[in-house]
């Protein structure tokens, strides 16, 4: 078997599949199946090799953290003591940054369709707000003057791996156009907002940086615009979207000192230009630093032959890992507790969901299975639990973390009582 996916934090240990120093069949033993592997190290070396590239080019760089890939509270407290900040899009990722020890100044809120109550609570949180309507700043308006406000540009060009994770394009619901943001920043200084930022996102999974310096520029247009006319001061321009990693073995890995220096020379260039100041430059990167760290493991319930195909039947389905259902993802398979055996068969690996799409991978050449031997499905660190349901009434998965040869368990596994908490028998039925 091509052994181009196994490295740090995975190792080939006598066949065997070990995760930063522990055994995959020891912890699927010791937790059960389907269980996320998460790899500190890991983390800690993608984040610090990301900082080191930007601020090599720029000494006022601030990477957010795009909490939405996983949310683990481990997780978020790792990244946090490594100096990040957090992007977050809902209340619940707010009080999560909060729980695991970001202060209020280093969290960034950039809602959509946001209701008036998650409103009140991000207000009352006291947390840096990334406008995304005009609508919604209106109602902040009428209930305080924040000190610093943002507001998120759609620039009209996105990218990413699937259509799904494009946010910015003539038709998306992401952001405003320059008229409503020249609006929205003119009403803000008049009110009394003190500091001020600009913000795009322009999608997730991107291998390139072209895309980023094409959205870049209209950014920057529409910051140099709103800087002329209403002489605002930006702290700080935020170039929002996410650097992909390569799933496939035959990807390559982003080359990210090129990716940095090429995307921070033209930033500088065009903020000179326009006369914009040194403003921080703020990033917000997700899968970039998790993804990889994670493994998902999977035992075998089945195998089955029928006259057109062979499938190999897990107890992880699209409840656990939705990614391929979604978007048609590709996920590299290994068979942990075999590693050195040759590829032999082509199988369907399925899920125990009544759904026929719920296939982690189609035709996947793999070693002869047999039941209950053990699989591995790599970089499932970012949207993988995040994204992950009760579906079919299955409880949901545990996490452990581990490092060099140690592990302890950082989210228990669900049980099926956990799936009546919180429900209740309307009193007319009961009896």
């Amino acid at each position: 078997m091509p052994n181009s996916m196994i490295k740090k934090p995975l190792e080939n240990v006598n066949g065997v599949l070990y995760i930063a120093g522990v055994s995959a069949l020891k912890l699927a033993e010791e937790y059960g199946t389907p269980l996320y592997v998460i790899s500190e190290n890991k983390i800690r070396e993608n984040y610090r090799r990301l900082a080191t590239a930007f601020t090599r080019n720029y000494d006022k760089v601030r990477i957010l953290y795009s909490a939405k890939a996983n949310t683990n509270l481990s997780v978020l407290k790792i990244l946090k003591s490594e100096g990040a900040g957090i992007d977050t899009v809902s209340a619940g990722e707010v009080f999560l940054a909060l729980e695991a020890g970001f202060k209020p100044n280093q969290i960034l809120y950039t809602g959509t369709s946001v209701s008036d109550e998650e409103l009140d609570y991000i207000l009352e949180k006291g947390v840096v707000i990334n406008v995304d309507s005009l609508s919604q700043f209106r109602k902040m308006l009428k209930k305080t003057v924040p000190q610093t406000l943002s507001v998120r540009i759609n620039t009209e060009f996105g990218a990413g791996h699937h259509e799904y994770t494009v946010t910015a394009s003539k038709t998306s619901k992401f952001g405003v156009d320059g008229k409503t943001a020249m609006e929205i920043y003119r009403m803000a200084k008049n009110a009394g907002v003190e500091k001020f930022g600009i913000h795009m996102h322009i999608g997730s999974g991107i291998m390139q940086v072209d895309p980023f310096i094409k959205a870049t520029e209209k950014l920057l247009e529409t910051a140099s615009i709103i800087h002329k006319q209403l002489g605002i001061a930006f702290n700080f321009i935020d170039l929002g979207g996410g650097i992909g990693v390569p799933y496939k073995p035959e990807e390559t890995e982003v080359d990210i000192e090129n990716f940095a220096k090429r995307l921070v020379d033209f930033f500088k260039e065009k903020i000179e230009e326009y006369g914009l100041g040194q403003p921080e430059l703020w990033l917000e990167p997700g899968r970039y630093l998790v993804a990889e760290a994670c493994v998902l493991l999977t035992k075998v319930n089945m195998v089955k032959e029928t006259p057109y195909k062979k499938f190999v039947g897990v107890d992880a389905g699209f409840n656990t890992l939705i990614r391929p259902a979604m978007y048609g993802s590709y996920h590299y398979i290994v068979l942990a507790n075999r590693l050195d055996a040759p590829l032999a068969e082509n199988y369907d690996v399925v899920g125990p969901l009544c759904e026929s799409g719920d296939v982690l991978a189609r035709d996947r050449q793999l070693p002869k299975i047999s039941e209950g031997d053990l699989l591995a499905i790599l970089n499932t660190g970012a949207y993988g639990y995040a994204m992950s349901s009760q579906y079919n009434s299955r409880p949901r998965a545990a996490e452990v973390l581990v490092r060099d040869g140690c592990r302890e368990l950082i989210r228990e596994r669900e049980t099926l009582q956990d799936l009546v908490r919180g429900q209740k028998i309307a009193s007319w039925l009961k009896g």
